[in-house]
């Protein structure tokens, strides 16, 4: 049975997002061990990693940083080993080289890019932007199989993650204006929405993620 680290450093729904993998698991023949560990040798030997994160990027790196060894063995298990790694709403923008919210503080930098803050050109379409909105452009990336043009995700932030590479989004959002919903390099891949959160499309997600072999 796989094991999978669900990152515990003080930032991101938990229990609701353990609560979802547990379900998207429980749907595969060869299921999956999800524990919630901060411990870095549980992250070092994980197959997956999941990278929660809710609030500010320079709080949630500030908190990563805070756990010993965590970042290194997440390093480890992503880089060095080629674990499959998915990040979630402010854990999808920690892939990026630097944010800039409340200044300028580094990013994992796995995948170039910058976290700015959203820019719509519509007075209707408000930041942060919340609530569920249909994704676009959809690629043929794995942990999207199955998804269908327009699929609706719950949304809820007011910075987004711009890759250098437009080659690195598989899927795209408008609100106001178009921005990545979702990103993937390799063996790394991020969400800016929340799956725990999107009911049946998101549980789907998560199964692609615990299927998918880079």
């Amino acid at each position: 049975m796989q094991s999978v680290a669900l990152i515990d450093y003080g930032s991101g729904n938990l229990r609701s997002a353990e609560k979802a993998l547990v379900k998207a698991a429980g749907a595969l023949v060869s299921g999956a061990e999800i524990r919630v560990t901060s411990d870095p040798d549980v992250v070092a030997r994980a197959d997956r990693v999941v990278l929660p994160g809710v609030g500010a990027f320079a709080a949630c790196r500030a908190a990563l940083d805070e756990r010993p060894g965590l970042v290194e063995a997440m390093t480890e298990a992503v880089q060095d080993r080629g674990a499959a790694f998915l990040g979630v709403c402010v854990g999808m923008q920690l892939l990026a080289t630097r944010g800039l919210e409340f200044g300028v503080t580094p990013g994992l930098d796995w995948i170039a890019g910058e976290v700015k803050r959203l820019e719509t050109d519509n007075p209707a379409c408000k930041v942060p932007h919340m609530g569920w909105n249909g994704l676009t452009g959809l690629t043929g990336q794995p942990i999207l199989a199955g998804m269908a043009e327009g699929t609706p995700m719950y949304f809820t932030h007011s910075f987004a993650f711009y890759p250098a590479s437009d080659g690195d989004v598989i899927a795209w959002v408008d609100h106001g204006g178009r921005f990545p919903a979702a990103v993937a390099r390799d063996n790394v891949a991020g969400v800016q929405f929340h799956p725990e959160k999107s009911q049946g499309a998101g549980i789907s997600l998560l199964a692609h993620f615990l299927e998918w072999r880079p």
